[in-house]
């Protein structure tokens, strides 16, 4: 009897991922972009706290962006690594860089929400756009990618990490992508959750119209999901992922770095809207709970047959709708090796759900 039960789980958990895979994420894997010339007056905006030798870096390359009219708003949060002296030198040779800085009582009071707050406050143009100062553009047409999604003025990129050829390089890459994809393919079917801030774009009136992150001011994250699950509608949110318009920034340092990041941006998810804490929720759970009953039924020999025939399917089906997506986000490798990185991202599920009730951290740097 207990081998019935197991075998019926795992179909049952296989058939609800492959209905996601189908329903949803076929969204992303049939895409076809269709961008316009749409160029408005654009202001970057980067929000920065001790980030001297990523802006001398990267700043440049997003000042040295081939676009009609932007401007690149810094936000000095009370950094004292000599990121103000920096920015001062970086005024006098271009024309397009402003700064906004905050002391550091308005720093420890406040947080980076209210850093990008003053940003935002300060922005000469109506359609913003957000990175960080540790990303690093893919092309300098980046702002023009962005912009040429047509009349709808949410944009939601695509920011990959880089990552090293390691075990954690693996985990990270991976995640990313299946984050992104997720994300993404949820946009496209007209529910739009999230957007990651290394790369999103989105009007100055509407941040004001939402009273900015009013509703979730006392989080330490919460700008780029929460924000856009309060201002995004099916209708006024593209998406943008051509290769010119990625944002990479580098991997955490470590596994337990990389712990502390994913417990700042899942500090989030109680407060989602339910049919999204739902819908990623049970789409979690049930990865967790095929591979459980899968391991299950290795204990009962007269099911090896049916268990692995289901486990093929799943994985057949799987790599069927990912190999698109994983192509056009450049992530090639996942297509030929994704046995072992939907493996990889059990782990990763496992990880996030142990560690989340622990998570205490309160500064954003």
């Amino acid at each position: 009897m207990i081998n019935l039960i197991l075998l019926i789980a795992v179909g049952f958990f296989a058939l609800v991922l492959i209905l996601y895979y189908l329903l949803i994420f076929t969204k992303l894997a049939s895409y076809k972009p269709a961008p316009d010339s749409n160029c408005p007056p654009v202001s970057v905006i980067i929000a920065a706290k001790n980030e001297r030798k990523n802006l001398e870096v990267f700043l440049p390359k997003i000042l040295n962006q081939d676009y009609p009219e932007f401007e690149v708003i810094v936000v000095n949060d009370g950094s004292f690594d000599g990121t103000s002296d920096l920015l001062k030198e970086m005024k006098l040779q271009y024309s397009k860089l402003r700064t906004v800085d905050l002391n550091l009582e308005e720093q420890y009071q406040k947080g980076k929400k209210f850093a990008l707050t003053m940003g935002i406050k300060a922005a000469k143009h109506e359609q913003l756009l957000f990175t960080d100062a540790d990303c690093d553009p893919a092309s300098e047409f980046w702002i023009k990618r962005m912009m040429e999604r047509g009349d709808r003025p949410i944009v939601l990129g695509y920011a990959p990490h880089k990552t090293k050829n390691t075990p954690l390089g693996a985990m990270v890459f991976y995640e990313t992508f299946h984050t992104a994809l997720q994300y993404l393919s949820y946009a496209l079917k007209g529910m739009p959750y999230m957007g990651v801030g290394r790369n999103l774009s989105y009007p100055k009136t509407l941040f004001f119209k939402n009273k900015g992150f009013a509703s979730h001011q006392h989080l330490l994250s919460g700008d780029d999901d929460l924000f856009i699950q309060e201002v995004a509608t099916q209708d006024n949110v593209a998406i943008c992922i051509e290769p010119e318009s990625f944002m990479q920034s580098a991997a955490s340092k470590g596994f337990g770095a990389w712990v502390r990041q994913k417990q700042r941006h899942i500090s989030t998810s109680d407060l989602y809207k339910f049919k999204y804490k739902f819908l990623l929720g049970f789409y979690s759970f049930s990865h967790v709970m095929f591979y459980t009953t899968l391991i299950l039924n290795i204990f009962f020999k007269e099911n090896w047959i049916i268990a692995g025939s289901i486990l093929g399917l799943k994985w057949i089906i799987q790599w069927i709708v990912f190999y698109k997506p994983s192509k056009m986000l450049n992530a090639k490798t996942i297509g030929y090796l994704l046995p072992l990185y939907d493996l990889y991202y059990t782990f990763i599920l496992l990880i996030l759900g142990i560690v989340k009730p622990f998570y205490k951290n309160k500064t954003w740097k």
